[in-house]
């Protein structure tokens, strides 16, 4: 049976619903089939983590994410800190950090990407933040 390790990071906000409600989908998924399971390992990063450590995730965060085989990815926002700590703090250090990128549309091209990572949205928040799940 193949296991999967995914790392949840709900993040702020809405990720705080949406991703305990992902992971039980997967959950209920994976008992349905005897060919694969989850192992799941959760970050508490996002706003409070930085409210205590005042970074949006440690330093050696990729590392920790390094040998995941997807990240089930809340929202990254909060409204008493800067969009551009947030963003940059979080979701964007792990996107570029992993090469990773979303499209809603089939790329025509896709031999010009070094690594392609396919992104399910789950749903978009007022502010136009997305939980998504990303696979490599």
């Amino acid at each position: 049976m193949k296991t999967y390790s995914i790392a949840t990071i709900p993040g702020d906000g809405i990720g705080k619903e949406v991703v305990p409600a992902g992971r039980l989908v997967l959950e209920t998924l994976a008992k349905t089939s005897k060919r694969f399971r989850f192992e799941f390992e959760d970050f508490d990063w996002g706003g409070d983590y930085y409210r205590k450590h005042g970074v949006m995730m440690p330093a050696d965060g990729l590392d920790a994410l390094r040998d995941k085989d997807a990240i089930l990815f809340g929202s990254a926002g909060d409204p008493d800190i800067p969009d551009h700590i947030t963003l940059w703090g979080l979701r964007l250090k792990i996107c570029q950090g992993f090469d990773q990128y979303a499209k809603r549309a089939p790329d025509p091209h896709p031999a010009r990407h070094r690594r392609a990572a396919q992104a399910v949205q789950a749903r978009r928040s007022e502010l136009g933040h997305r939980c998504l799940l990303y696979t490599s």
